[in-house]
């Protein structure tokens, strides 16, 4: 669903209705993004027990990295082999809103943190030696596009960035007014300099759009429409003010094979729709899974997550369509009938 663009918390398995039930939830609040990215509901700040962070002024907006050199302290002075007290005196007992954040559903405690580090202390070790310095130097790209997306849509708040150290089941998530990465994962899946700075630009980018889609409704109607109306609208905003294909290889594959996409997508708009049911039938899990949820498990020859480059082609007519383009992109913030947004776009292949 939200925030699954890099990492290893998969959608694949998870039952649709849960998912189009958690879209709703989240979108009540705040949501949280692709197949690489956990996709359970955030609990609020007052659950937390801390308060929610302010708004990021995109002048001065920083990366939260203070829990990450407090783990590596935890690190240098246990050789790599922390214990469960280590853990948790060094790590957890200070940490920062973005830890609380990740703690339900990721890390889950200090037993289970340190038993993953422990298991694999290399990656741990790559994550604060290669990749820490990585996201100290991503300050600039952060601010860059804050300030391209507080030019666009003004009146939307800006989330704190927080990055951490998880036991390895996630890349990132989000909660009220601050998103959270986590490193070792990003770190796994990005070894290179240039895949690390890449993944982080769309985290700040893409992630950052479903902040904002605060007043969407409707979902249900035509969900696998409605879910890929929603990514795609990040993907083509975070195409605006970055100036970068979100997905270039997947690009590539899909523009020359675009009405066979099209003609397949619109026969599993319907059937799609099963998957509200309690026991949906496994061929409506099928329609929806060959477009989204798919990371690492999409169809012989297609890249994963298709569905998120039909829908930023629909927003992409429907921009192209309007006379007034900034009404266009709040539209992709804000509706309730996916259908009618289909229609007023003009999309046809």
């Amino acid at each position: 669903m939200w925030l699954y663009h890099f990492g290893r918390s998969s959608g694949a398995e998870m039952p649709l209705k849960l998912v189009y039930r958690t879209a709703a939830l989240l979108l009540a609040t705040t949501c949280v993004v692709s197949s690489a990215y956990a996709q359970t509901a955030h609990a609020t700040p007052e659950a937390l027990g801390t308060a929610m962070p302010a708004s990021v002024d995109p002048l001065t907006a920083t990366i939260h990295i203070e829990d990450v050199e407090r783990f590596a302290k935890v690190l240098a002075a246990t050789n790599g082999r922390p214990t469960v007290s280590d853990i948790q005196k060094g790590y957890l007992d200070h940490a920062s809103y973005g830890v609380s954040i990740f703690t339900p559903g990721r890390i889950g405690d200090a037993a289970r943190l340190a038993s993953k580090v422990n298991a694999d202390p290399a990656s741990y070790d790559r994550a604060v030696r290669e990749c820490l310095p990585r996201v100290k130097a991503a300050t600039a790209d952060l601010r860059a596009i804050y300030l391209a997306l507080h030019g666009l849509l003004p009146d939307e708040p800006l989330p704190q960035i927080y990055v951490v150290i998880g036991a390895g089941n996630s890349g990132g998530t989000a909660g009220p007014g601050a998103q959270v990465i986590g490193l070792e994962v990003l770190c796994a899946e990005n070894p290179s300099a240039t895949g690390s700075r890449k993944a982080l630009r769309r985290f700040f980018a893409h992630e950052t759009v479903h902040t904002f889609q605060q007043d969407i409704s409707g979902i249900e109607k035509s969900p696998l429409l409605g879910e890929a109306l929603v990514e795609g609208a990040a993907d083509f905003i975070a195409t605006l003010v970055t100036g970068e294909e979100p997905e270039p290889d997947r690009a590539a594959w899909a523009l020359p094979r675009e009405t066979m996409l099209w003609d397949q997508f619109q026969k599993d708009m319907p059937v799609s729709l099963a998957t509200l049911q309690d026991n949906p039938p496994p061929d409506a899990v099928k329609a929806v899974n060959r477009w989204l949820h798919n990371y690492q498990s999409a169809p012989a020859g297609w890249p994963s997550e298709a569905g998120y480059w039909v829908g930023m082609r629909i927003w992409a007519a429907y921009y192209t369509a309007a006379t007034d383009k900034h009404r266009a992109i709040r539209d992709m913030l804000r509706w309730d009938d996916p259908e009618a947004i289909l229609r007023k776009s003009g999309y046809q292949r």
